[in-house]
């Protein structure tokens, strides 16, 4: 009997190829995503801080996780 392969949607922890980090990202300098800006948008005015409208896809990233932890939204 053969051992069947590994099923990376039913793994918690698929390969580590899953998360890199935004400075990583080939896409990384493109401009952010509409769903980007829009969660952008909604945390800015939760933690007070000013929306940056002109980020890159990483740096709306990193701001993203900067922003969930002030507000108190990191959920990781």
């Amino acid at each position: 009997m053969s051992q069947e392969e590994p099923n990376p949607k039913t793994q918690p922890q698929p390969g580590s190829n899953t998360v890199k980090d935004p400075e990583d990202w080939t896409t990384g300098d493109e401009p952010m995503t509409g769903a980007q800006a829009s969660y952008l948008k909604t945390l800015s005015e939760e933690s007070g801080e000013a929306f940056e409208k002109d980020l890159t896809k990483a740096q709306a990233s990193i701001k993203i996780d900067e922003l969930r932890e002030k507000t108190g939204k990191d959920e990781k």
